[in-house]
């Protein structure tokens, strides 16, 4: 198949393997969200059933890069307006994912209800913290092989907030099975509101891209 207007054949490559990555993050995250927030509702895990929605917000954001790269292998151009829509959209989403959270969480510090513990939760949450930096970085090389795709980048810094996400629902789990404190669930919970109201903002402004000053370029290689 010839490659579009506008597209050489090592940008035709890149954004396939992009479009792969993307359409795994879709599908990790649908199976990684519906086990958490079974898990998190079943003991009573706050931190866990947001983790859980936390992965559907990743999900939708795998979704607009996979729409746009499927647009660009077809047509090689893509609707900015459609793309910024989308955004605010994902925005949105983490708003709401923030607000949750606070709620849930002080009611449960308000009410002093205790969760239970739950080894599934943290199994799921060991195996984000496996395959989420891979993904992440995954997806950075081919944003910046692609000359500094926004969307890439953002999507890219969004997996790695969710690695973030990841290590602080897992202290809070943890922590809870080694102490019995409870109060250590919603304090979990708030550090994720706090990750969602940041990432929103920046999505709201069409800032959610990582910055290229913290690692070296990476060289382009067509044939990978």
């Amino acid at each position: 198949m010839s490659a579009p207007p506008g597209l050489g054949v090592q940008e035709v490559a890149l954004t396939r393997r992009g479009l792969r990555l993307a359409r795994f993050t879709i599908g990790y995250n649908v199976v990684e969200g519906v086990v958490s927030i079974s898990a998190g509702v079943a003991a009573g895990l706050v931190s866990l059933v947001g983790f859980g929605i936390d992965s559907g917000i990743e999900s939708i954001s795998a979704v607009l890069v996979a729409m746009r790269l499927s647009a660009r292998l077809r047509h090689g151009t893509v609707d900015e307006t459609k793309e910024r829509r989308a955004l605010r959209l994902v925005a949105i989403t983490f708003f709401l994912l923030a607000g949750y959270v606070l709620v849930q969480g002080i009611r449960g510090l308000v009410l002093g209800e205790v969760p239970d513990a739950s080894p599934v939760g943290i199994a799921v949450l060991v195996a984000s913290l496996v395959v989420m930096p891979l993904l992440a970085v995954a997806k950075r090389r081919v944003g910046l092989a692609l000359g500094g795709d926004p969307l890439i980048l953002a999507d890219a810094a969004e997996t790695r907030v969710c690695v973030l996400l990841s290590v602080s629902t897992l202290a809070g789990l943890v922590l809870f099975q080694l102490t019995g404190a409870a109060w250590l669930d919603p304090v979990a919970g708030f550090v994720i509101a706090a990750f969602a109201i940041h990432e929103g903002i920046e999505a709201w402004h069409g800032e959610l891209v990582e910055s290229d000053d913290d690692e070296p370029d990476l060289p382009v290689e067509g044939g990978h």
